[in-house]
């Protein structure tokens, strides 16, 4: 199965935190991380008083049930210090389910494609630079289509942080 996953950080070392999370999901048994998008600088959604984000997307490939993915997603989480109390809180890290190959899932756990990727400028910027053309599964439009229809306004690309697949 192709997934892509978002990743978005603002407390502590950010960019840290991201490749963090890329080198344990590289390290989780049947997943191989094929992608990276560049990182991007962003101003929080929801709960605006807080740090801004550090955000990324990346391409899995994974023969992981989806349920398990997420539950592993959901620790590793956990491992970097993520703390679920407060909806939108700040957080050290955040990994979203956003595309699990083209399933269509809604239960009370888990809804794929995520419900608020198609709004949300920083989740389709990095996504669009890995998968442009990948059709969203219900709204039949493709990821850069999608990002043209919302505003760019206050993300940036950080040039000088680079995630890697893995660190030596």
């Amino acid at each position: 199965m192709t997934v892509y996953l978002g990743l978005g950080s603002n407390l502590g070392e950010k960019f840290q935190n991201l490749q963090n999370a890329v080198n344990l999901i590289a390290q989780t048994d049947l997943v191989q991380v094929i992608t990276i998008s560049p990182v991007y600088k962003t101003k929080p959604v929801g709960k605006v008083e807080q740090p801004d984000f550090f955000n990324a997307v990346i391409k899995i490939v994974t023969t992981i049930p989806v349920f398990e993915l997420l539950r592993a997603c959901l620790s590793i989480e956990k491992q970097l210090g993520r703390k679920r109390e407060i909806r939108w809180e700040q957080r050290i890290i955040d990994i979203d389910l956003l595309l699990y190959n083209t399933d269509i899932i809604r239960t009370e756990e888990l809804t794929v494609p995520h419900p608020r990727m198609h709004e949300r400028a920083f989740v389709l910027k990095p996504l669009a630079d890995i998968a442009p053309d990948v059709i969203h599964p219900i709204l039949k439009k493709s990821i850069i289509d999608m990002l043209c229809d919302v505003s760019t306004d206050g993300i940036k690309k950080m040039q000088n942080f680079v995630l890697v697949k893995s660190v030596v």
